[in-house]
């Protein structure tokens, strides 16, 4: 089975809808290792309430931290340290759809980053959001990636297309290109089922 890690180039760029795409498309189990903040309405609340098949499992935090805020210091709020090998992926016989927090090297304690969760043989997601400034923030996470020797690297582009920043970045890269997320007016499970049906063929290229 393969495992997904969903990463992102910053905060708030669409990690968690494409999650759940990804979750919906490949009926694969879900994994948020460490949630920060909005305990009552997670980012695995969210993806479950927008995943519609009934073959996805929803796994627990292994920390789940109480202020929105970096992981080393909601961590350190609640008096706590993170611990990576406290962090066990769940065991399932299904494909598993990882989520990080954040960008790559958001700190989870002195010593440790989001980017060390990753594993060798996981199929990682960038999600690239259009924004001024989006390209350099794109490349700089991929150099990261690929100075620690991950390969198998695809990009989901976020936001209204545009075409010139996503050509620059696909160039400059060489990642497999999975495809675009419109500005969506509302997002709902249509919306998710839609874009995981547009996905599939690319995400399954990573099972093969």
């Amino acid at each position: 089975m393969t495992h997904f890690f969903i990463t992102g180039i910053g905060t708030e760029v669409g990690k968690t809808l494409v999650s759940a795409i990804v979750t919906e498309a490949l009926q694969a189990d879900y994994f948020k290792p460490i949630q920060a903040g909005d305990l009552d309405y997670s980012d695995t609340h969210k993806v479950q309430r927008l995943v519609s098949n009934s073959k996805s499992k929803f796994h627990e935090n292994a920390y789940a931290l109480n202020t929105p805020m970096s992981p080393h210091a909601s961590a350190e709020i609640d008096e706590i340290q993170i611990d990576l090998k406290k962090i066990k992926r769940p065991k399932t016989e299904n494909n598993l759809v990882i989520e990080g927090a954040g960008g790559l090297l958001v700190p989870l304690n002195s010593k440790d980053c989001i980017i060390d969760l990753i594993q060798n043989d996981d199929a990682i997601i960038l999600v690239s959001r259009h924004y001024l400034g989006s390209i350099n923030h794109t490349l700089l996470s991929v150099e990261a990636l690929q100075n620690r020797g991950f390969k198998n690297i695809g990009i989901i582009f976020s936001g209204k297309s545009t075409p010139s920043t996503e050509k620059i970045i696909l160039e400059k890269t060489d990642l497999k290109f999975i495809g675009n997320i419109d500005e969506e007016p509302k997002i709902n499970s249509a919306i998710i089922q839609k874009y995981a049906e547009m996905f599939k063929s690319n995400l399954e290229a990573f099972l093969t």
